[in-house]
């Protein structure tokens, strides 16, 4: 039986039903009306009663029972060190193109976690491939209606998926997502594309597949992301796997273009879209904004860099002024994939009477990429481009390149050491208003 740790609070949230209780950084609630809840999911669905007994662990290792009395579903403002209060559930595939496997060894240890929790897809929208599911988690999902999941499909042909996986139970798949569908639960999928295995012929079989379950009030498959395959330096050298080149990318901007265009006669919606990488790689013009709907893959890279242009210019009307104060000079970091499509913005920055951006567009020498998205840039790539270079007030670093909460790069390098080496100040910012209020504060 897995055991189940205390959930250890982090942060107590000022004015909440917590912080008027006295909850302190450093307790732990071990119980919710007698239940040991699993992760937070659970600890949600405890706390959604009205009259709460907690079992709760100080930091000096003391137990006290506590009893709260409060409206349904008022959240307790409590927050925790990790999502989950039980192991986290590991992969069982052994999929070439898994970017665990390809980095350098002797980095973080946590950067080599092969995590397939359903729990995660849940709370986060973090991809799961449903290979290592026991019966009694399946009913956790039922009963729990933890809906939508995020699932990494690649293929549906079950031959296909069990060579791309490396497990046998990968073929079941479309009797999974039956399952999904007689219980009226969602899924939104992925398709990373491996020219020579899974694209042609079995991506147009994929697609029409998933198609098939976008129908109904509840479609089982809301959507699909159909994304490049991404290559390392570091990865094995006996996986089989081609780099997508900028002929094979047209091919499949192509065949997924004409798919689209039965998608939206048959559903009102394009249903299967192209990562935007798809369209750097080709050196093509990325799809025009009214194209991606509601943004449904968007953390797959799907429609981003418009997004980002769209933000960029509402922030701009209401943020940025004609001129500054003074002369303030910054270098911008982006991944050279982003190098075309950002000019509209390093124009507006550069009207600004006494303010400079200069944009430095790279690519990745530390993972060996001749095309980077900004987020896969490490302080080896940045140390390697600016050592030396004048940078005016600092660099401008999107947050996208740091662990998630740490300030630290995926080459384990930390944004002070950096910041040390280059002699400048470091200005990270996550979204387009941080962005245009760093450059004009």
């Amino acid at each position: 039986m897995t055991t189940i740790r205390p959930a250890r609070i982090t942060k107590v949230l000022p004015d909440s039903i917590a912080a008027e209780i006295g909850f302190e950084v450093g307790d732990a609630i071990v119980s919710i009306n007698g239940t040991h809840p699993r992760d937070l999911i659970d600890y949600r669905f405890l706390c959604a009663d009205e009259v709460l007994e907690l079992e709760v662990l100080d930091a000096t290792g003391k137990t006290h029972q506590i009893e709260i009395e409060k409206d349904y579903d008022e959240d307790l403002g409590l927050e925790f060190e990790t999502a989950l209060f039980d192991s986290l559930i590991q992969c069982n595939n052994r999929c070439p193109f898994c970017f665990i496997d390809q980095q350098p060894p002797g980095k973080r240890s946590s950067l080599y976690f092969k995590d397939d929790d359903y729990r995660l897809s849940f709370l986060y929208g973090s991809y799961l491939t449903l290979t290592n599911l026991p019966e009694r988690e399946w009913q956790r999902i039922d009963r729990m209606r933890l809906s939508p999941l995020y699932v990494s499909v690649h293929a549906t042909e079950p031959e296909v998926r069990i060579r791309l996986l490396k497990n046998p139970r990968a073929g079941q798949i479309l009797q999974q997502i039956k399952w999904f569908q007689q219980r009226r639960l969602q899924i939104h999928a992925q398709v990373v594309v491996c020219p020579g295995i899974n694209d042609g012929e079995h991506l147009e079989q994929t697609l029409r597949d998933l198609a098939s379950f976008h129908t109904g009030e509840v479609p089982a498959v809301a959507s699909v992301a159909v994304v490049p395959v991404g290559l390392t330096k570091f990865r094995p050298q006996q996986d089989e796997l081609i780099p997508v080149s900028r002929e094979t990318a047209r091919e499949v901007i192509k065949q997924v273009r004409s798919l689209q265009q039965q998608f939206r006669q048959k559903f009102n919606s394009t249903f299967a879209w192209l990562a935007d990488e798809w369209f750097l790689i080709a050196g093509e013009e990325l799809p025009s904004e009214s194209e991606y709907e509601d943004y449904p893959q968007i953390d797959n890279g799907v429609g981003s860099i418009r997004l980002f242009l769209k933000n960029f210019a509402q922030a701009a009307d209401n943020l940025l002024p004609p001129k500054v104060k003074g002369w303030r000079k910054f270098t911008w970091v982006v991944g050279n994939a982003v190098e075309k499509a950002f000019q509209p913005i390093l124009k507006r920055f550069n009207s600004v009477e006494g303010l400079e951006v200069n944009m430095r567009a790279m690519n990745s020498d530390y993972w060996g990429q001749d095309i980077t998205v900004t987020g896969l840039l490490t302080g080896h790539d940045l140390l390697l481009n600016l050592q030396g270079e004048d940078l005016g007030n600092g660099i401008l670093l999107p947050s996208v390149m740091l662990k998630h909460g740490e300030l630290v790069f995926l080459d384990d390098m930390g944004v002070e050491e950096l910041a040390s080496k280059l002699d400048t100040n470091i200005f990270t910012v996550a979204g387009v208003e941080e962005l245009i209020k760093t450059c004009i504060k």
